[in-house]
């Protein structure tokens, strides 16, 4: 697949989305970019912004099985991995797999869940791969979470340890509509109070697995000099040594940056990366991985606050 079909098909899948999804061309960009690159992501926002819409409406557009997991105080690790059951009849073990034998899974509300739990995840989206009593079992090379998190919420949630944390590409902010969207999503979906359907409302998969796999291979030969490759990891470790920050973020981090930041060129319609794009996905790409200090925090500073300041104080190469 060349570079030209891969931003082309990026094109379609917007358009599907779009006919579910009013606005947030940024979250679904980084969606896509996520997609292109064989990352995670994670979306924070308040309830009824459209965070479980839009991750059922990117698979829809897709021929990938999809998996839903509505994360509750209750929930096992076995209700996400599964378990091995024994058939009396047979005096056998069968292995029962759970939800998260999918392409696409939806961790929904990931943060209501005890760490626990939230644990049999990390195998799974470092290295595709499950263990189930000693046993592995591999997962779909595309295996993708998209998981969601309410922030105004306490009551029975547990904030994700930073370990989970480190494992999404991407954590995005999904702020309220502009009042033109807002009148453009009531218009669309007043005729109904349940959640709508993006199969209903026109959304149709324009892209399978084996469509995906050529256009992250194809995005893979996307030009990154060292020049770039230095410039982020100045960023990254910037991010160690600032006193506004009580833990920086990791290789593993600049390793994703990388990454996605040759899928971010591409849907660009470039075939080489330059310093803007690694800009539009630090603040994404960064804001889950690091810890303000004490000091910062008692001074009132917002993360991303102090990841701009880090940017602007590391020069951008020309």
């Amino acid at each position: 697949m060349e570079l030209s079909d891969v931003k082309a098909l990026a094109e379609r899948i917007r358009v599907e989305v779009g006919k579910a999804i009013v606005g947030q061309q940024d979250t679904v960009d980084l969606m896509l970019t996520a997609l292109f690159s064989g990352g995670h992501i994670l979306l924070e926002g308040a309830p009824g912004t459209g965070k479980t819409l839009l991750a059922q409406s990117l698979a829809a557009s897709l021929t990938l099985e999809f998996g839903r997991i509505q994360f509750t105080p209750d929930l096992m690790p076995a209700d996400i991995i599964g378990t091995n059951l024994f058939n009396f009849q047979t005096s056998t073990f069968s292995t029962v797999k759970g939800p998260i034998f999918c392409d696409l899974l939806l961790a929904d509300e990931i943060n209501r869940t005890p760490p626990k739990t939230q644990a049999a995840l990390l195998e799974a989206m470092q290295e595709r791969k499950v263990t189930l009593d000693g046993k592995t079992h591999r997962l779909h090379e595309r295996f993708m979470v998209v998981a969601t998190e309410n922030p105004i919420e306490q009551q029975g949630t547990y904030p994700l340890p930073e370990a989970q944390l480190d494992r999404f590409l991407f954590k995005q902010v999904l702020n309220y509509p502009d009042e033109a969207q807002e009148i453009a999503i009531v218009a669309a979906m007043s005729g109904s109070v349940g959640m709508p359907d993006p199969a209903a409302l026109g959304v149709a998969a324009v892209a399978d697995r084996e469509v995906i796999s050529s256009a992250i291979a194809s995005v893979g030969m996307v030009r990154l000099t060292d020049v770039i490759v230095r410039y982020i990891v100045s960023i990254v470790r910037e991010t160690r040594a600032s006193t506004d920050i009580s833990h920086g973020a990791s290789p593993r981090c600049a390793a994703n940056l990388a990454a996605a930041a040759r899928a971010y060129a591409t849907l660009r319609g470039r075939d080489y990366v330059i310093p803007d794009d690694v800009k539009a996905l630090l603040l994404p790409a960064l804001r889950h991985r690091v810890i303000l200090s004490p000091a910062a925090e008692i001074d009132g500073r917002r993360i991303e606050d102090v990841i701009k300041a880090i940017v602007e104080r590391v020069p951008a190469p020309r």
